[in-house]
């Protein structure tokens, strides 16, 4: 895991191998300081030696300027680190995402994609800056103190042998205790995310059915949820200080009475015992070891926090599309003829059912096809198939020819255009969104392109007419104007099949027939397939297929099926009211 995510750190390894390199320059200074301050004592102020002290005096500034000077250097390289580590995993899930295949994208929903691209990879960033920087600090300054320790009085040193222990194992019982509650924290953080999603994304909704108040409460579940665990978490980290403070003041106390008595029997003198300056100086290396262990116990608390943010995070960088190029693609589409060879689909393979069961059809370059069907009848699922958004299960969907997985995944998705029931706009100008489909593409063929889809009138009627700013998600734009703008983006791709997903079911009859007299007059040679809940919409095509539960019902055009397929002139039936008998 640790392997997968330090792949993004690329051009910041000279930053993070400086951090540690000038934190290691500051412990040892920082080391070197009370053994400076015990000769002043010794050396300096008990023997009344100013020209001593101002010398002593002078090396303990420098030393202290040159530490800070290290440990600016290091905090800086640091942060550059963690920041650029963040930046470029963010980035590399974010791209990963977007190879992913629908089937990929189904096993993660969006509020936790957006929580590892957010609180994880801020976990994730604060955990590398303290690991290159802090858990380098803790085991060095550690070894130095206790080395200066054991130098400085052997006999005094062995206490802190007693004392690790002791802080150690609490620190390990407190970190083993909130570990779990940590990881809870995170996934509650997913259904956090979720809430606020949903309740944007369906806020029209809320406010006409008055339901602000539930939304409210709903919030505040989760939200105290996350405060209880996190309460809960930060009661059991509490303890590392007063236990902290406990073994340092312990070993303060043992040193002050032990070191007291060897001063006083030895008289201050080294050779024989012990100085004032020595104890002053242990008193330092305790501070410094029992610091050194408690920011370590920091470090790997901060760790154990954001592992379940590592592992939420690998996840997203390990999984693997299972929709990719072949060894040796076709780049070149001969035509947008569609051939589905005893084709059986199911999404997932734990799932119960298939979604389709063997389908047979045969669809000629730019013939005009209709499907009807059933709420739940696969009609979508059918379609997403041609331009590989998902793979069959069994069989084999041909366009051109070539079977879908033979294709360059990009050469056949340009050739293909979808416009979907629920069509999306993206932040941006009129423009940029008919850009989507060509980033090239003049005014005049996008204008072209918006008469055609019955667009051009309403974006003319607009005051920047089509430098109209569209907010997130066409939120400024009703729905027949944003499937309308999805069609014309669909058309400046000219592609060789282009799919209407529902999607002049927020337009009048008047212009959905006008749209497909555009579609029959101007683009003659592209597979056009519709899926409608109108009977008028797909009456004059081609071929309709009729589906039901995954399965065809029937194949024919509008008065073969009105003959011989009771489905559809049920749906006919009901759609004229008693269109049938007259």
């Amino acid at each position: 895991m640790i392997r997968t995510l330090l792949g993004s750190v690329r051009e910041y390894k000279k930053s993070s191998l400086m951090a540690p390199l000038f934190v290691t320059l500051e412990v040892v200074l920082e080391v070197i300081i009370p053994l400076l301050m015990a000769k002043l004592i010794d050396f300096g102020i008990e023997a009344g030696d100013m020209q001593y002290i101002l010398k002593m005096g002078f090396a303990l500034v420098v030393c202290c300027l040159i530490s800070l000077l290290f440990g600016a250097l290091s905090g800086k390289y640091a942060a550059v680190a963690s920041a650029g580590f963040a930046k470029n995993l963010r980035s590399d899930m974010y791209e990963k995402v977007q190879g992913y295949s629908f089937s990929n994208i189904d096993k993660f929903s969006a509020a936790s994609i957006v929580t590892r691209l957010t609180t994880d990879i801020t976990n994730i960033q604060n955990s590398y800056q303290m690991a290159i920087r802090v858990a380098v600090r803790s085991p060095i300054m550690m070894i130095f103190a206790l080395f200066m320790a054991f130098r400085v009085n052997a006999s005094l040193a062995p206490i802190f042998v007693i004392a690790l222990p002791i802080l150690g194992l609490g620190i390990w019982l407190i970190v083993r205790n909130a570990k779990p509650i940590f990881e809870r924290v995170f996934f509650t953080y997913d259904k956090l995310n979720n809430v606020v999603q949903e309740n944007l994304h369906g806020i029209r909704v809320v406010k006409s059915f008055v339901r602000e108040a539930h939304e409210t409460e709903k919030f505040r579940s989760v939200s105290h949820e996350i405060y209880q665990n996190f309460s809960k978490a930060e009661k059991i980290l509490a303890f590392g200080s007063p236990l902290m403070q406990f073994c340092a003041y312990g070993c303060m106390l043992m040193i002050s009475w032990f070191g007291a008595n060897l001063i006083v029997s030895s008289g201050n003198n080294p050779a024989i015992g012990m100085t004032t300056g020595d104890l002053a100086s242990m008193f330092s290396y305790t501070m410094q070891i029992l610091m050194s262990l408690m920011m370590f116990s920091m470090v790997f608390v901060m760790i154990t926090i954001s592992y379940a943010s590592m592992e939420r995070a690998e996840e997203i960088l390990k999984e693997q599309s299972d929709i990719h190029n072949p060894e040796n693609p076709i780049y070149t589409v001969a035509d947008g003829s569609i051939v589905f060879d005893n084709v059986d689909f199911q999404y997932g393979t734990h799932a119960d059912e298939l979604c389709l069961n063997r389908i047979n059809l045969t669809i000629p370059s730019g013939a005009t096809v209709g499907i009807i069907g059933g709420t739940g009848s696969a009609k979508s699922t059918l379609v997403q198939l041609i331009p590989r958004l998902y793979d069959v299960t069994k069989g084999c969907v041909k366009v051109g020819g070539k079977d879908v997985r033979a294709y360059d995944l990009e050469a056949l998705r340009k050739e293909v255009a979808m416009v979907l029931q629920k069509n999306e706009l993206f932040s941006g100008t009129i423009k940029d969104n008919l850009r989507w489909g060509k980033e090239d593409a003049t005014d005049a063929e996008m204008e072209h392109v918006c008469k055609l889809a019955q667009a051009d009138d309403f974006i003319q009627a607009f005051p920047d007419k089509y430098d109209t700013y569209i907010e997130q998600g066409g939120a400024n734009v009703s729905g027949g104007q944003k499937q309308r703008l999805c069609i014309a983006r669909a058309l400046l791709k000219k592609p060789k099949i282009l799919i209407l997903d529902d999607s002049t079911s927020a337009v009048d009859t008047k212009t959905d027939a006008l749209i497909r007299k555009a579609f029959a007059e101007e683009i003659p040679n592209t597979t056009k397939i519709i899926i409608a809940q109108r009977i008028s919409s797909v009456e004059h095509a081609d071929m309709i297929l009729v589906l039901e539960n995954g399965k065809i019902d029937g194949v024919g055009t509008h008065k073969e099926l009105l003959q011989n397929n009771a489905i559809y002139q049920e749906v006919y039936a009901s759609q004229q009211k008693g269109g049938i008998a007259e």
